[in-house]
């Protein structure tokens, strides 16, 4: 398959399809829902979508994995060396390091702003230091280079049936959709890195604090008010997706099943979550992998008409265009038999 989507992508180059190939790699191995959703893009497309996601996965890695990095410093050198590699590598469109090199490509070849990495790239510092945010609009402000510019990078991929900056606006909403899904998700996981991402303005709004969560998490016992923080968190993330879900009719026809089923698949963990009891601390809650396979059927139907479709209004454009042809030609015809040309 990988073949194909290179081929098709018309990448020809063998190291920067070996380039592409590790992005397409990243994005399997770490953005499961996502990456079966990608699946029913038109295959010349989700090079593009893997060097994008390969790329935030791999900044994100850096700024998570001790293991990779060793401490705070050394994880602010290797993204330093990043943002370097990707400065470097833009204004190249090339780069030896085989991530920023299939970005730079998809960068340049669908004409993707570079301020919105340097913007992500800004997000991901903050991670070395910030570990909690005071208010939601705190938040938004981190998010905007996290999730937002994600969405605003996409669109170029994606196309529109609109002009794009009318998509603009729903699209980084959708990006921050998602993050605030994972935030919800990953509470627990978040608060052992010694990160916070729920608001501190809705935490004292219902009477819970960093040292609340730590004593849930460690005991696994469970508390009103944290229940009800995170059930408001919920209803303040299923807003974004309200605001963002104009935007999916605005892609172009062939993006919509794969834009759709990601937004139906990432509120189905919303769903997850709630049906678990808001246990986040104590356990992930994941979309079980039936509902995951059958809201990709469902994106693999809508794949086939939207094709269907265009192959219809490709072959009805082609009709047309043969009979407006044939009747110039006969017009031609028939004013030369009359001396008129």
């Amino acid at each position: 398959m990988t073949a194909r989507e290179l081929d098709a992508a018309a990448i020809t180059d063998p190291s920067l399809r070996k380039a592409y190939t590790h992005c397409r790699l990243l994005n399997a191995q770490h953005g499961k829902t996502y990456f079966l959703a990608t699946r029913l893009l038109p295959a010349d497309r989700r090079s593009a979508v893997h060097a994008l996601y390969g790329f935030a996965r791999w900044a994100d890695d850096i700024v998570d994995s001790a293991d990779v990095t060793g401490s705070v410093t050394g994880r602010a050198a290797a993204l330093h060396q990043l943002t370097v590699q990707l400065e470097t590598g833009l204004k190249a469109g090339h780069s030896d390091q085989p991530v920023v090199r299939a970005l730079a490509d998809t960068a340049r070849r669908y004409g993707i702003e570079h301020q919105h990495f340097t913007d992500f790239m800004s997000a991901m510092r903050d991670d070395l230091s910030v570990t909690d945010y005071a208010t939601y609009a705190d938040l938004r402000r981190y998010m905007h280079g996290s999730a937002a510019v994600i969405g605003l990078q996409m669109l170029p991929v994606l196309g529109t049936v609109v002009p794009r900056a009318e998509a603009e606006t729903h699209a980084a909403e959708l990006g921050v959709a998602f993050q605030l899904t994972n935030f919800l998700r990953d509470v627990g996981e978040d608060l052992d890195r010694g990160r916070v991402y729920l608001p501190g303005d809705l935490l004292r709004a219902h009477g819970v604090d960093r040292e609340r969560l730590r004593w849930s998490r460690d005991t696994g016992r469970r508390d009103a008010r944290i229940t009800q923080t995170l059930r408001a968190f919920e209803a303040m993330t299923r807003g974004v997706y309200r605001q963002a879900a104009p935007g999916v009719p605005m892609l172009a026809a062939e993006s919509r099943p794969c834009i759709r089923t990601a937004f139906v698949l990432y509120a189905g963990i919303l769903d997850a979550i709630a049906a678990d009891g808001y246990t986040v601390l104590h356990r992930r809650a994941v979309v079980p992998r039936r509902r995951r396979l059958t809201v990709a059927l469902d994106g693999l139907v809508r794949v086939v008409h939207a094709r269907a479709r265009y192959q219809l209004t490709s072959c009805r454009r082609a009709n047309r265009l043969h009979a407006d042809m044939a009747h110039a030609a006969a017009v031609g015809t028939s004013a030369a038999r009359r001396g008129l040309v």
